[in-house]
């Protein structure tokens, strides 16, 4: 392949990936719109989505990160010297997938069963979660079938997964209400629609690998080829993960009084039962652009590393190109976040159960999240790149401290003023550190990754961005009548989107930035 089709394929796919993610992504906030709506900043909510964030970890784990990111290069190269053993490799790991997960799915059904039994009061979370579980070895397979489609140049059918998942959820929501007396009830529907949406997933995945043919009866040569998969799959789940381990982590600290009750070794715990449910609320806010741009970027580019990781300018100049798209992406999306976060959570969320003041609860740990979106997607980006040179060591090595560090952060700010929102702040240093380590390590590939062109190109997105940022502020200010009121809030939203869009896109245009026509997958 040559480098002009390796470019335009990057660029491609990009945009399919963040096209079809978009839709996803906006399908996702109705939904979390209707259950803020429906069911309030509640216990309810809380439990919900402490359930859901165990399944959800696994789809970002696998389906964006570690066994795809394992298994495609091994596939990948399988593919180009032999397809029938590549075959035999899919084959093999998708049996032993299916048997491994299927297992451990089981065990985890019994072991939260026994502990809401010997509860005297079932927890909801514990019991919404036993709903969901099932969904986990579901999104796995799912990701193993889009790391094949993404090896033939599919990223289609992949991105458009999740909108599966956010149709049937969305369905459940709104399809029960008035149905059931016990909001519980209601809850456990949702939940079953994810199973349902799992396995409607792996029936879309299966259908678009029809033609190529992936599967055989004879696997065994393919048994060396899994147990490098094995090894390589361990770290990487650390490695790339790190994000959504904080997550868990975060999730973990603000629903401790809905699992383990309001106090802990006998002091009141700071955060209460509403917590869960307002963090959730503010990752899914920032995890929007994320999951458009950042990690849309970060799945379409490492194909296109794994072929490259042996041609060192062709490497390097794709490994600039990404860091300079997801600046010129998340540093806009930062600022644009921080201003108009309370008008967003209001758009988004407000409506019958759901208030002003959960509104400006939510956009309050928004800022926290929203300053280092560009870290996160670089973290993305280049974690790829190591994964493309085969070294799963180093991401480790820097995760490890992240995760510690991530979780010592948590267990002091969260008794400071700070409280919920300290878990965001501490989420947004840990990237932060995060990206500084890898750039700094990655000069054993690339000795001047970060070279004059990507300076300037940086310092460009951050003049742009001050000058949006200026604008935006200045029309909040004027526009917002700091009522509350939903429609208030939506003009200033659109007002201060299209005039920030109007300036990033201006002004790249202005000063010749490629960026632009990269980020919405065209090649400059």
């Amino acid at each position: 392949m040559s480098a002009n089709n390796c470019t335009d394929n990057l660029e491609k796919n990009t945009r399919t990936n963040s096209v079809l993610t978009l839709v996803s992504r906006c399908m996702g906030l109705v939904r979390d719109g209707a259950i803020s709506r429906l069911f309030g900043a509640g216990a309810f909510s809380s439990a919900f989505y402490f359930a859901f964030l165990v399944p959800n970890l696994f789809r970002r784990l696998f389906g964006e990160g570690a066994l795809a990111a394992a298994f495609l290069p091994i596939y990948t190269s399988l593919q180009q010297e032999s397809p029938e053993r590549a075959k035999a490799f899919a084959t093999l790991t998708i049996a032993k997938l299916v048997v491994l997960l299927g297992v451990l799915t089981l065990l985890g059904e019994l072991a939260l069963w026994g502990i809401v039994a010997s509860q005297e009061n079932p927890s909801d979370s514990l019991q919404l979660t036993m709903v969901m579980l099932p969904y986990m070895p579901l999104v796995c397979l799912v990701a193993i079938f889009g790391a094949m489609l993404h090896v033939h140049d599919r990223f289609g059918p992949t991105a458009s997964a999740p909108i599966i998942l956010n149709g049937c959820m969305i369905a459940a929501a709104y399809g029960f209400v008035g149905v059931f007396a016990n909001p519980m009830q209601h809850m456990t529907m949702i939940g079953i629609s994810v199973v349902i949406a799992g396995v409607a997933q792996v029936s879309w995945s299966l259908f678009a690998l029809r033609k190529f043919g992936w599967f055989t009866k004879h696997s065994e040569s393919a048994q060396g080829d899994c147990k490098k998969l094995v090894r390589d799959t361990l770290p990487m789940v650390v490695g790339l993960g790190t994000l959504q381990i904080n997550t868990l982590l975060d999730g973990v600290v603000a629903n401790w009084s809905n699992i383990f009750g309001p106090t802990i070794f006998g002091y009141m715990y700071p955060l209460g039962e509403s917590s869960m449910a307002s963090v959730s609320w503010a990752q899914r806010l920032y995890q929007f652009p994320l999951g458009v741009f950042g990690v849309a970027l970060a799945t379409a580019i490492y194909p296109l590393l794994a072929k490259q990781a042996k041609k060192h300018d062709m490497f390097s100049s794709t490994m600039r190109r990404g860091l300079r798209t997801a600046v010129f992406i998340g540093l806009p999306a930062s600022a644009g976040l921080l201003l108009v976060r309370d008008q967003l959570a209001t758009v988004v969320f407000q409506g019958a159960s759901f208030t002003q003041a959960d509104a400006i609860a939510v956009g309050t740990i928004l800022l926290g999240y929203a300053p280092a979106i560009w870290a996160y997607s670089m973290v993305q980006v280049l974690t790829k790149g190591y994964y493309a040179k085969g070294n799963k060591i180093t991401p480790v090595r820097v995760a490890v401290w992240c995760v510690g560090l991530n979780l010592v952060l948590n267990c002091i700010l969260v008794w400071t003023p700070l409280r919920a929102s300290g878990l965001a702040w501490s989420t947004a240093i840990c990237a932060v550190v995060q990206v500084s380590f890898l750039l700094v390590l990655f000069r054993q590939y690339v000795p001047v990754l970060v070279d004059s062109e990507v300076l300037c190109s940086w310092v460009r997105t951050a003049v742009l961005t001050i000058c949006m940022g200026a604008l935006v502020s200045y029309l909040v200010y004027v526009l917002d009548n700091a009522n509350g009121d939903w429609l208030n809030a939506l003009y200033v939203l659109l007002s201060a989107v299209i005039a920030g869009v109007l300036v990033i896109a201006g002004g790249s245009t202005l000063f010749k930035m490629p960026e632009l026509v990269w980020a919405i997958g065209r090649r400059a």
